[in-house]
């Protein structure tokens, strides 16, 4: 027997692509479907996703955004240091609270900082940025293997499940264990393409497997929507083109490297 989730990382407000995932999710059958965080940031219209994420019965952990929107904080705590970033992304986050109602942001307040699940007699733990801290940063090229399953033990998880960053990976950890970062459903990661990702997990015959599952959707539409709500030109080109034009200072040196800028 095939036990299957969906996970979304990092919505950003692009309720268009979470409509595409959410049907194909459905008709792969899957038994559950969770968002790890950040519903709002970066797109246009942040309580068009709630109905979505609530129609489909996907259960939701809180992100470093949506702690922030939930109860009015400053600005994103989104572990950004260079000024550059920052700067993008305090407009990013005044944007989305203006526009969240008090309905959502109440609904954004009360959710969990991580959620337990088991899947196939794997015990699973799905998180923001990593079970120690919300906006925690876990790249693929400077996160240690050790590291990752002193984490898995400290927390009693066979899969540590993640987001945050923005960039998809994954890495077996020995003895049963596995790292998965499920990447961002709500702008491309950076490699060119116009394409998001969304993650299936699943256990079939007692063996763990990770798909990326790529997400084809109307970022043309996204990008016009984006303009007229004066959103940041930086942020629609990153739409059009699949590359970052902004939160880059954060990316280590391999994954910088990938992008255009």
């Amino acid at each position: 027997m095939t036990h299957r989730i969906a996970c979304f990382g990092g919505i950003y407000n692009n309720y268009l692509a979470l409509e595409v995932a959410l049907a194909d999710a459905r008709r792969r059958g899957v038994d559950a479907m969770f968002c790890l965080g950040d519903m709002g940031a970066f797109g246009p219209h942040p309580d068009r996703v709630f109905p979505l994420l609530d129609a489909n019965g996907v259960a939701c952990v809180q992100g470093n955004y949506d702690d922030s929107i939930g109860n009015a904080l400053d600005d994103c705590q989104c572990g950004y240091t260079d000024p550059r970033d920052n700067h993008f992304a305090q407009l990013s986050y005044d944007y989305t609270l203006a526009k969240t109602s008090e309905a959502n942001r109440d609904f954004l307040r009360g959710l969990p900082a991580e959620i337990r699940y088991e899947l196939g007699g794997l015990q699973l733990l799905l998180c923001h940025g990593s079970p120690r801290r919300t906006n925690e940063f876990l790249w693929e090229s400077t996160t240690s293997t050790h590291f990752l399953n002193w984490m898995a033990e400290q927390h009693q998880a066979d899969v540590t499940v993640a987001t945050h960053t923005g960039i998809k990976w994954h890495r077996p950890l020995g003895a049963g264990r596995h790292f998965v970062n499920v990447g961002a459903l709500g702008r491309p990661e950076n490699d060119g393409t116009t394409v998001v990702y969304y993650t299936l997990l699943q256990v079939c015959g007692g063996q763990f497997g990770v798909e990326f599952v790529p997400v084809e959707y109307d970022h043309h539409r996204l990008a016009a929507e984006m303009a007229a709500e004066q959103l940041p030109r930086e942020f629609i080109d990153s739409i059009l083109t699949g590359w970052w034009t902004t939160c880059l200072e954060i990316l280590p040196a391999k994954e910088r490297r990938r992008g255009r800028h």
